[in-house]
């Protein structure tokens, strides 16, 4: 199924191709769930990023900045043709309705990954993307690239853009133990809800924001006269537990050779503390090497954690060079 996507102010047009749940795939197949934009999609596509989204999200929260991204691309290069692909992470949006072997953790998230890209014949994306959650992910899949886990044939990407998440073990006391918070109180809650409304309005009688209650309905169905949770909560919590503790400060030591690995840092997200910031500067400012790839830091102003709808204008305009000079 497609549907062509309009992008306003631009001659640009983009297709939005929507990986069905309901192909039917022999069961070693099984793969998430994904979106795909392409700016020209009467052409061959000559290269890929894909795009990978934080905790409870989904696809189509970055379906808007990778239409402006595309379009950026096309308008400095012409002769390339990228297109974007946004993932639904496992237990999340429509990767929901797949069978995906456990265990839940970033270890498997990343190599649900690798298991699409060779489903699908798709060549090995040169970007990739992650936000939050989303770039741990990313981070342990070019690990696992570089080690050889998915096969020898296996290309490394050229980019990885880590956008503020910080690479190592979440500390007790940041704002990740808000959503621990969050987990323990929807699993005290009961599995079935009156309505998305009722959801949001409980939410906030226990205290927390209507942002935040909101974002948390969002991952709600409808069944029958009631709504559920389109996820396994202890899916859910695993998934979470492994974010926190893994930690990727010994790949940005020693970058896999031929990576760059951008950290991006919302200049009023309240996830990092001034050590981990301090080594990213330390591991940024290191010289080159033949034998290993780079490290770069950056950060993004007027925004905080929630980077591509605080300031997309500002985080485009630091992405797209960069992406566009490959």
């Amino acid at each position: 199924m497609a549907a062509s996507l309009g992008i306003r102010n631009s001659s640009l047009r983009l297709t939005r191709f929507l990986n069905s749940a309901t192909l039917h795939r022999p069961r070693w197949l099984e793969t998430v769930a994904y979106e795909e934009l392409r700016a020209h999609p009467e052409k061959p596509y000559t290269s890929t990023a894909v795009f990978i989204h934080g905790f409870l999200g989904s696809s189509r929260n970055w379906r808007s900045f990778s239409r402006n991204l595309l379009a950026a691309l096309s308008n400095s290069s012409p002769s390339s043709n990228w297109r974007t692909v946004m993932l639904d992470m496992r237990n999340h949006g429509k990767s929901t309705e797949r069978e995906l072997n456990p265990p839940h953790n970033i270890e498997s998230a990343a190599k649900d990954l690798a298991d699409l890209v060779k489903a699908e014949g798709w060549p090995w994306p040169e970007v990739v993307i992650g936000h939050s959650m989303g770039g741990k992910m990313a981070l342990q899949f070019a690990e696992s690239c570089s080690h050889g886990d998915y096969g020898h044939s296996v290309l490394s990407p050229k980019q990885l853009w880590v956008l503020d998440s910080v690479p190592g073990e979440v500390n007790p006391g940041n704002r990740n133990d808000e959503v621990r918070d969050v987990l323990a109180t929807l699993q005290s809650l009961p599995s079935q809800f009156p309505s998305r409304k009722w959801l949001v309005s409980h939410l906030m009688g226990l205290g927390y924001s209507k942002a935040l209650s909101d974002w948390i309905g969002t991952n709600l169905k409808k069944v029958g006269d009631h709504e559920t949770w389109i996820f396994d909560l202890e899916n859910a919590k695993e998934m979470f537990d492994s974010y926190c503790e893994k930690s990727y400060w010994n790949l940005l030591e020693k970058p896999p050779k031929g990576m760059e690995i951008v950290i991006l840092r919302a200049e009023k997200s309240d996830r990092w503390d001034q050590d981990a910031i301090e080594r990213i500067q330390k591991l940024a400012s290191k010289q080159g090497s033949d034998s290993y790839g780079k490290v770069s830091f950056c950060i993004l102003p007027n925004a905080g954690h929630w980077v591509h709808v605080d300031n997309p204008k500002g985080l485009l305009e630091i992405m797209a060079p960069k992406i566009a000079s490959l």
